[in-house]
């Protein structure tokens, strides 16, 4: 008899995953907080919350109560023309409690759709009132998702380069640093910009790079002068990982739009929110119908998954998960300390901020496809730990659940690592 292994590589292709000499995919049987569970009994510390969307840990119980309670009512229903409690409420409580004045929520199912939905917005924004702004500005190692507007307003890299001759133009302008930001405000005709797209304060898949809220500040306020709508994706920093419930928060200057997905539902169930100003829904309220915003998608606003999200958001706001965040904060700021000392000249770039740690291994520049990454993860899992570095980029995101001698724990772990003990 196959092995589910090996009934997996027969039939099934994996993200992100070179396809010769494909590596066998590790079977797991459950999830328990921190830990994954293989077909074999062995426990796997999740350390970057499978791809950051964990936040309280596998198979949170309250979670799938509420699941549970919510799938015996109602499961689907089209979201054009119906309405269900869960949705309503859920933009309730996200309204009240997102950095900014917004008013209107649109739902999608994942994080490139809740971008993908906001470039649309944005664009569609200027057209409906006959404008003839189409410039859409993004950062330089942006990553916004794999569909295509997500690819457009994204670095060109390695994720996009076999589409780059279909990708639409955009101007990209580095990161707001202190040696550039009076040449970057200066860099951009702002008054034909239509929108500009970012991640606040931490680019994720384009290697957890670090940046200073105050400059980002000074980008977003030149923007405003001009009318530009803003553009938060805040798919990853959103709900705490960046040690306030949105990255956004740190800012004077709000977004206009604000993208979520990830650890909206706490992992359980995709879903994603574009949420917007007023200012920018009154622009589709019109009774020309060809001003409509023409998109939407089968599982729009699922009840399940908005259940999800509301179980979630109860876990985030009880004053445990504060705690916890907290206390990986401190934890990782402590951390990074240790990495300096220990690995002079072979831990690089370390930085930390909430409950995100990052740094490169050997190489001052991040590169996705440094095979020091498929090393570090190999050797990882041996130990019971997994965690899956961009290439030389190392990180740890863990999940709220974590206790501080588990955090420790991958962190001694993490140290035998580098010090070639494994």
């Amino acid at each position: 008899m196959l092995s589910l292994s090996e009934r997996d590589q027969n039939v099934i292709w994996h993200p992100f995953t070179p396809q010769k000499y494909l590596p066998v995919q590790i079977p797991i049987e459950k999830g328990d907080g921190l830990y994954l569970i293989d077909t074999n009994g062995k426990k796997y510390m999740d350390a970057i919350s499978s791809w950051w969307v964990t936040l309280h840990g596998h198979a949170h119980p309250y979670i799938a109560q509420k699941l549970y309670e919510q799938a015996k009512k109602l499961e689907q229903v089209i979201f054009a023309g119906f309405t269900h409690e869960p949705a309503v409420r859920l933009a309730e409580r996200l309204l009240a409690i997102l950095p900014g004045d917004f008013s209107k929520v649109f739902y999608s199912d994942n994080g490139s759709t809740s971008t993908e939905v906001a470039i649309k917005m944005a664009l569609q924004y200027w057209w409906n009132q006959g404008s003839k702004r189409r410039k859409v500005v993004c950062l330089q190692d942006a990553y916004h998702g794999d569909t295509f507007g997500a690819m457009s307003v994204s670095e060109r890299s390695v994720f996009t380069q076999p589409f780059h001759d279909r990708l639409f133009d955009v101007q990209v302008i580095e990161r707001p640093e202190l040696t550039n930001i009076k040449a970057l405000l200066e860099s951009v005709d702002w008054a034909e910009v239509a929108c500009f797209i970012y991640e606040p304060l931490v680019q994720g898949a384009g290697g957890l790079k670090i940046y200073e809220a105050e400059l980002l500040n000074d980008l977003l306020k030149r923007c405003k002068d001009h009318g530009v709508i803003c553009i938060a994706d805040e798919v990853m920093t959103g709900f705490g990982r960046t040690g306030k419930l949105f990255a956004s928060e740190y800012c004077e200057q709000k977004p206009d739009i604000i993208c979520l997905s990830k650890g909206l539902t706490g992992g359980t169930l995709p879903l994603g929110v574009t949420a917007c100003t007023a200012q920018v829904h009154v622009a589709f309220v019109q009774d020309d119908k060809y001003k409509t915003f023409f998109h939407g998608h089968s599982f729009t606003a699922n009840p399940l998954g908005c259940t999800a999200a509301l179980a979630s958001l109860d876990l985030l706001m009880e004053p445990a998960c504060i705690s916890a965040i907290e206390m990986i904060t401190e934890m990782h700021a402590e951390f990074a300390n240790q990495l300096t000392e220990s690995f002079p000249g072979k831990a690089m770039n370390i930085r930390s901020i909430g409950t995100i740690l990052a740094f490169e291994w050997e190489d001052p520049e991040s590169n996705y496809l440094n095979d020091i990454g498929a090393i570090i993860t190999s050797k990882a899992l041996e130990e019971g730990l997994f965690i899956r570095p961009l290439g030389n980029t190392v990180y740890l995101m863990p999940p709220y659940c974590i206790q501080q001698a588990e955090l420790q724990s991958i962190y001694d772990i993490l140290i035998r690592i580098l010090n070639g003990d494994r």
